[in-house]
């Protein structure tokens, strides 16, 4: 019976000394490399069996890549890879790790090492033993040992999985905060003490409230030059509050946070193996549904919307960028076509498109091409939008007529309204910029004089806050002149009298605008042309009737009181 020293002297050829050793180092987090100092020490030991089994140390090479890397893939681990080519290009003669865990927990890397070791007749070691992967005996070994370690790491990521979400459930685990809420030290959630912090976001929920567009809620911030407040992850200064320019991304994430609806929510995004990462093996990570998280626990805390604006507002969104296909409506285009996006067809019920014709398109065409494109049936039908948009607008201001007095009432108010809250996000960033340039003024008072090294610094910053100050008090300023002020009792009749001329506003407003209005009282019209023997087909034969007209909504609520008088409307 050989000893383990004959065993291991039988299996080392001078082919193999002749070759490199490998040592591969791994651990699989940041907080293991600096908290598990004795493992990566014991795993750069290795350097000495290495020795032991017949290496000069000369010819020893240590591949230390992947520390804090995971070994559940081997897509971002480069030391791993570079193992991998060195044994295919007949460099190695044995590969040393600590145990199979340390160099892959994924049977795929794990067979694909064994298979090249295999080929090339490269030996592998561990702490105890020695393996010739082109044995029988010690490749089952090794196969064993490689669906042992995954299935570790299996059961490891279920028992934090579990812990994580029965934590979750409590309301306990401690998820990322956007800008707008702080952690207490008390454990309690809260709204940002920060007043220009909280103004912008209710600017940012009510302008959404009324134009019921992210990107128009964008282009609103942009305008008026008003920065929105992230608190990034990583950097630098991680979860200190930055103010960075608008754009549609950052306000959609505004809008679709829970957070801010005072709702404590875990597993809205969840790992998809179906989907993959583009260019990468790692599962693609989607977002679940409202009714689909795994814990879902409203006032929970302080929030700037109620649960309720908050689904409405999903629900818009899911709107603004759903086909037509799906049934929705879509926000308000370009165009001549003042049912488009709420059209629907009489005959099947599917909404409508529009396509435009003539030489500068011109002429918009309401159609309802579903059986065509699905099934190869023949169109169902399609009505010329000129003359049914023209017969709506008539019905739809005579029908409005009885709230002209509301109408005008709500539209002095709203300006009003936007006007102070206008001012009011100008006066909290003029502020902001005065405290900026006051606590660099004391930074630079603070430093002795003479160090001058310091000193010139601390007096750039100074500068340049002082010219943000005087930039944002110009800013303001023009747009001070811009504004009226106030409006007087002369201009208040001048709105009162154009609001109640309906006629006059509407055929004032561009073509989105019109849509827009459309929109708060109406949900939807439903469009069906028949054909009747001994007549000519036109307008007066196309059936429009017009659904689902909102009580509510819009910034306008009183002016609709009356929205039952135009409950249906049937044009004969």
């Amino acid at each position: 019976m050989l000893t383990v020293s004959d065993d291991t002297a039988q299996r080392v050829s001078t082919a193999h000394r002749a070759k490199l050793a490998y040592i591969y180092v791994r651990q699989s987090t940041a907080v293991q490399v600096r908290q598990h100092q004795e493992s990566t020490e014991l795993q750069y030991r290795l350097v000495d069996r290495a020795a032991g089994l017949g290496w000069p140390r000369e010819r020893i090479a240590v591949i230390d890549d992947d520390l804090g890397k995971s070994g559940a893939s081997s897509v971002e681990r480069h030391g791993f890879q570079r193992l991998i080519a060195e044994i295919g290009l007949g460099k190695a003669g044995l590969v040393l790790s600590l145990d199979a865990s340390r160099l892959a927990r994924n049977n795929h890397d794990w067979h694909q090492l064994l298979e090249l070791c295999s080929i090339f007749g490269v030996l592998i070691a561990d702490g105890e033993r020695l393996y010739d992967p082109g044995a029988y005996h010690d490749r089952l070994l090794l196969g064993l040992s490689g669906i042992m370690s995954e299935a570790e790491l299996h059961q490891i990521r279920m028992r934090l999985h579990q812990g994580e979400r029965q934590k979750a459930a409590r309301g306990e685990l401690r998820l990322p905060l956007p800008a707008g809420l702080v952690q207490e030290r008390s454990g309690g959630i809260t709204l940002n003490p920060d007043e220009e912090v909280q103004a912008r976001l209710r600017f940012v929920f009510d302008t959404f409230r009324t134009l019921q567009s992210a990107k128009a809620v964008m282009r609103e911030l942009q305008r008026h030059g008003l920065a929105l407040p992230v608190r990034p992850i990583r950097g630098p200064a991680p979860h200190e509050v930055v103010w960075v320019p608008a754009d549609s991304s950052r306000v959609l994430q505004i809008l679709h946070n829970p957070a801010y609806a005072g709702t404590y929510a875990y597993g809205q995004r969840r790992q998809d193996p179906i989907q993959r990462r583009p260019g990468t093996a790692r599962s693609a990570t989607v977002k679940v549904a409202v009714e689909g998280w795994p814990v879902c626990l409203r006032d929970a805390h302080p929030g700037y919307i109620s649960w309720e604006e908050f689904m409405a507002n999903q629900a818009r969104l899911a709107s603004n960028v759903a086909h037509h296909a799906a049934g929705r409506p879509g926000v308000p285009r370009r165009g001549y076509a003042l049912l488009q996006g709420i059209a629907v067809c009489g005959r099947c019920g599917r909404r409508m498109g529009v396509r435009y014709s003539g030489p500068h398109g011109n002429y918009p065409v309401y159609h309802c091409s579903a059986d065509q494109s699905l099934q190869n049936h023949p169109q169902c039908q399609q009505v010329r939008a000129l003359r049914a948009d023209a017969e709506f607008e008539r019905v739809l201001l005579e029908a409005l007529a009885p709230d002209q007095i509301a109408l005008a009432v709500a539209a002095v108010g709203q300006l009003e309204a936007e006007t102070q809250a206008l001012e009011h996000q100008w006066a909290l960033k003029r502020e902001r910029a005065r405290y900026e340039a006051e606590r660099a003024r004391r930074q630079y008072d603070a430093v002795e004089p003479e160090n001058r090294l310091v000193a010139r610094s601390l007096e750039r910053v100074w500068e340049e806050k002082l010219r943000q100050a005087e930039a944002v008090e110009q800013a303001h300023a023009a747009w001070q002149s811009e504004q009226t002020g106030a409006l007087a009792d002369t201009e208040c009749a001048e709105v009162l009298g154009l609001a109640q001329d309906l006629l006059r506003v509407w055929q004032a407003a561009t073509a989105e605008e019109r849509k827009r209005m459309l929109r708060l009282v109406v949900r939807e019209v439903t469009l069906d042309q028949k054909r009747e023997l001994g007549l000519v087909s036109g307008i007066s034969h196309q059936k429009l009737c017009c659904h689902g007209l909102l009580a509510q909504g819009g910034p306008f609520p009183a002016a609709y009181s009356r929205s039952d008088q135009v409950e249906q409307l049937f044009l004969a």
